[in-house]
């Protein structure tokens, strides 16, 4: 499931995410840089990316699940490249 999730110390990313015990993975990553919205992560999740989003494509990404403050289900076929 592709979800927006922030992490501690102010880390945002978005990715598809698998969950176990022990990790939280995040492959088809990208940082958020800059949101680029109006009204927060929200429409992002719901509206996909805006012209002024900057997103810094990423490595997978694996954080322990301490590490995640919250996470956002984002509209799949708004985040659709291409």
């Amino acid at each position: 499931m592709k979800q927006i999730v922030v992490l501690q110390r102010g880390w945002v990313v978005v990715g598809q995410v698998t969950r176990t015990e022990n990790e939280v993975g995040i492959t088809d990553a990208s940082v958020i840089r800059r949101w680029g919205t109006k009204a927060g992560l929200g429409e992002l999740a719901s509206n996909g990316p805006t012209p002024s989003t900057v997103l810094d494509p990423s490595p997978t990404i694996r954080v322990h699940p301490l590490a995640v403050v919250l996470s956002i289900d984002c509209v799949e076929e708004k985040w659709t490249h291409g």
